[in-house]
């Protein structure tokens, strides 16, 4: 399993594919372990690295994970098949806002796809939540660049920011939701299920 995910690892810095930082992802697993979260969705598999860290936290736990690029969803089941987690990994080959979901609920959904749809993702998602389930999402802080995107030059990277910015309001004003950021790796956003009252 170490190796499978050092090779990973090595994969991604080669093939210039963006996978979780390792904080983040020790941050992830840990909490995980400590709510006792079973069923995981994913939404960006890339190459199964998170999904395959997360689902060896413990025996119990299961995850779907969604991946619409076909180079990284063909190297992601690889590396699920490398893992023998098979059984524990279910890899969608889809556009996440494509997907359609029945008769299923999560304890726990990680967002770590395009960016700019975070708002989308979670939006579209949150009905597959249990009660008091949580939204984790990733690149928060997007390299630092979040609360800067006046001063990127770059049209396209200061429309990202300024998208990754506007979530992180849609967040901090959800009213269904308790949102904690934390400044971990690339920023983390835990937004926790309110219960209804």
């Amino acid at each position: 399993m170490k190796q499978n995910i050092l090779d990973m690892e090595s994969y991604a810095l080669e093939h210039n594919v963006p996978i979780i930082e390792k904080d983040s992802i020790a941050f992830i697993m840990k909490y995980i372990k400590a709510h006792n979260i079973q069923n995981i969705l994913e939404i960006g598999s890339a190459i199964g690295y998170s999904a395959i860290l997360m689902a060896s936290t413990n025996p119990d736990v299961t995850v779907t994970t969604i991946e619409r690029d076909e180079t990284r969803y063909m190297e992601c089941l690889k590396n699920v098949k490398k893992c023998n987690f098979e059984n524990k990994i279910n890899v969608v080959f889809q556009d996440a806002l494509e997907v359609n979901l029945s008769n299923v609920n999560y304890d726990m959904i990680f967002i770590d796809a395009a960016k700019a749809q975070n708002t989308k993702f979670f939006e579209k998602f949150k009905y597959f939540l249990k009660p008091n389930g949580v939204i984790i999402t990733d690149n928060i802080n997007f390299h630092g660049l979040k609360g800067n995107s006046q001063e990127i030059e770059s049209k396209n990277l200061r429309s990202l920011v300024s998208k990754i910015e506007e979530y992180v309001e849609f967040l901090k004003e959800n009213k269904e939701f308790e949102t904690n950021f934390y400044d971990i790796g690339d920023g983390l956003a835990v937004s926790i299920k309110k219960d209804e009252k």
